[in-house]
């Protein structure tokens, strides 16, 4: 059962319907801040790969920051079902709610991906060739997947809530670079990216086994979380 600060904290949100057009645009220009940004900084570092990754990854913990300041206040600023799911497990969210933004944050990626592709005259829909697979991805992206979830909650649950858009930004940004896989840590992002054959795409066929670690790291992060972090409003 919820306790009681959950069950208030749920009865002051704002309504489902206003939440969900948050997480739909938030994650709609999530992805496109991703994929286009790849597609930039493909065409202006065409010849170094370290370059094109360092304003890839600069450029998205950037955008992260907005968006959460943009859509935090409404929904929370998931745009990641293992997120949202996360929560519902740690008891901020209904079984409803959980359903309800996954259901929007997947087509809003997707959307976000098409909308990148096509500002760059780039084919709307194309499936990427980048095959990215092999142990040493799956468990860069469990790490990078787990770590998430306990930077997002840490935060949260340490009654920092005003500093959660600047950790999770830098957090992802700097994965990027320490992960072999380069961090995509949500399933959303995931199949999304399977629709640009740039820079940031994925195969369709290597989507799968990042999706299953992304899952099981996350997982993990929901068990750092209740062990380090029991009860929300710990004393920072």
């Amino acid at each position: 059962m919820l306790r009681v600060e959950d069950r208030v904290a749920q009865a002051i949100r704002p309504p489902l319907a206003r939440r969900l057009l948050a997480e739909f645009l938030g994650s709609g220009l999530l992805a496109a801040v991703v994929v286009g940004s790849g597609i930039t900084a493909q065409r202006l570092s065409p010849y170094d790969v370290g370059v094109q990754l360092a304003e890839n990854a600069l450029a998205t913990g950037a955008g992260l920051v907005a968006l959460i300041l943009m859509f935090g206040p409404v929904s929370g600023a998931h745009f990641n079902p293992v997120v949202t799911v996360a929560d519902r497990v740690l008891g901020g969210l209904s079984t409803r709610d959980a359903v309800s933004y996954v259901s929007v944050q997947l087509p809003g990626c997707c959307l976000g991906a098409v909308l990148a592709n096509g500002m760059f005259a780039e084919p709307l829909v194309a499936a990427s060739g980048r095959v990215r697979g092999g142990g040493g991805l799956w468990l860069a992206e469990m790490l990078a997947t787990a770590g998430l979830v306990l930077v997002v909650f840490a935060v949260t649950r340490s009654g920092r809530s005003a500093v959660a858009p600047f950790a999770v930004a830098s957090y992802i940004a700097s994965a990027y670079l320490w992960t072999s896989s380069t961090s995509f840590a949500n399933p959303a992002i995931t199949v999304a990216r399977t629709l640009s054959d740039t820079f940031s795409g994925i195969a369709p066929r290597s989507a799968p086994a990042f999706v299953a670690s992304q899952v099981l790291g996350a997982a993990f992060g929901v068990l750092a979380v209740k062990t380090l972090y029991p009860e929300d409003a710990v004393p920072a």
